[in-house]
């Protein structure tokens, strides 16, 4: 279905960029892939994933804190597949305190990757897209896109912004072929949330197993783990014919968190 497109993932060397790099390759998109990692784990990353689907793959080491980088990214896309046709914005970090004791370099590094750097990859690649009149740009808010939590200010703050970005995005974009949406999971078993697992096993004595029931259960009613191969699914759908008139939305991928 995406045969001839070509697909930046940030974020994309683990966890759910990646699962959403898999999903866009399968459908026969070629594959920037961004992120950090070991040099030789992200060259065989790129290697297998183009192999295993029969696409071109491309690595871009930008740090997502940083526009000069974001735009030398944005620029070798171009250079190498002629332009970004899919834009997944998925590079995020986060750290948990209180609003009185959040270290203020950790609100800008959160506001400046996970909120920021998805400003100046939409920007940089809406011209193209334009030229083209399609698009797709996707960004992966959370459902902390739609509700808070206590002790993650950067983060609700960020990801409230990512959903307000995507719908101006949208709106600007509504007469052309280029459409932005949100999704917002919930829990995810990514290593950002195997470490909070880690923390309250250690914390309050319990097994990672019950570690991991006692976080799901607190706030995902359905107990289990969203998949990053669920998330690729429904980008593959934003992306896909059907998708064309679904703008502008964040959709909830959450286990019935944001129900409640």
């Amino acid at each position: 279905m995406l045969s001839g497109k070509t697909a930046l993932v940030t974020g994309s060397t683990s966890g759910i960029g990646l699962g959403i790099a898999r999903a866009l390759a399968e459908q026969g998109a070629n594959i920037v892939f961004n992120g950090f990692g070991d040099a030789q784990q992200i060259e065989k990353l790129r290697i297998d994933v183009g192999d295993a689907y029969g696409v071109q793959t491309a690595y871009h080491n930008a740090d997502m804190s940083k526009p000069d980088e974001i735009e030398a990214m944005m620029a070798f896309a171009s250079a190498k597949f002629g332009g970004v046709d899919i834009l997944i914005n998925n590079a995020g970090i986060q750290h948990v305190a209180n609003v009185e004791d959040f270290p203020a370099e950790k609100w800008d590094a959160i506001i400046a990757i996970n909120l920021s750097s998805a400003f100046h990859t939409t920007r940089l690649a809406l011209p193209g897209m334009r030229q083209k009149n399609w698009g797709r740009i996707i960004n992966l808010a959370s459902v902390h896109g739609l509700v808070g939590s206590a002790g993650k200010s950067a983060y609700v703050a960020a990801k409230h912004g990512l959903v307000g970005l995507t719908k101006v995005t949208a709106l600007e974009n509504a007469q052309t072929g280029i459409t932005c949406n949100a999704i917002c999971p919930g829990w995810v078993l990514t290593p950002l949330v195997q470490k909070q697992v880690d923390d309250r096993a250690a914390r309050e004595g319990l097994s990672n197993d019950e570690a991991r029931r006692a976080l799901l259960l607190e706030k995902q009613p359905s107990g289990e783990f969203v998949t990053p191969d669920e998330l690729g699914a429904l980008a593959v759908f934003f992306c896909s014919p059907a998708g064309a008139q679904v703008r502008g939305v964040a959709w909830n991928m959450d286990g019935g968190w944001a129900a409640q």
